[in-house]
């Protein structure tokens, strides 16, 4: 095949991501089309949820209700991609896919992102302290440095407030 794959972006229902990605995927290992469309892929991040003191590592879907197709645009393999269950359209005007350029590839980073960190804990919130230390004492909660995944936090030490960084997993909501 002389013509490049290209990335496509397609929309789907709500919630099935997966399924049009498995479908995508069977109809092309059944029928031998690897050379038309070379991956589909569903762009996920891994984020860092700290809630309660508990650390997760969860992979949420950076782009919901979206799939990835890199494809050889050709008759064949927009229908396989449009006639797949779950799947509202490619993004595109009217009817016509557009592949994404090289900088929006570049930018969406797939494969280059780094862990992200949620935490249900913020700005004004009273905390208590639950390792090193502070363990033991309760605070306030200044700042949030999510990339450092710390917090600064103003404890009550001897009468005096005194303004300290503490590791998110170190603190949880008080009550």
């Amino acid at each position: 095949m002389s013509e490049e794959a290209k990335w496509y972006v397609v929309h789907t229902y709500s919630g099935y991501e997966n399924k049009v990605a498995q479908n995508i995927e069977k109809v092309v290992e059944n029928r031998k089309l690897h050379d038309l469309i070379p991956e589909v892929r569903i762009p996920m991040e891994t984020v860092t949820e700290i809630k309660g003191g508990k650390t997760d590592e969860v992979e949420k879907k950076l782009f919901p209700s979206y799939v990835l197709v890199k494809m050889v645009l050709t008759d064949d393999s927009w229908y396989i991609v449009r006639n797949t269950r779950g799947v509202t359209g490619f993004v595109g005007p009217g009817s016509k896919p557009v592949p994404l350029s090289e900088r929006e590839v570049a930018a969406l980073g797939v494969e280059t992102a780094a862990p992200a960190v949620e935490t249900n804990l913020k700005a004004g919130d009273n905390v208590v302290v639950n390792g090193g230390s502070f363990d033991g004492f309760t605070g306030v909660i200044r700042s949030i440095d999510l990339e450092a995944k710390t917090a600064d936090v103003t404890v009550s030490m001897f009468g005096r407030e005194t303004a300290v960084t503490l590791p998110l997993t170190q603190i949880k909501l008080e009550g």
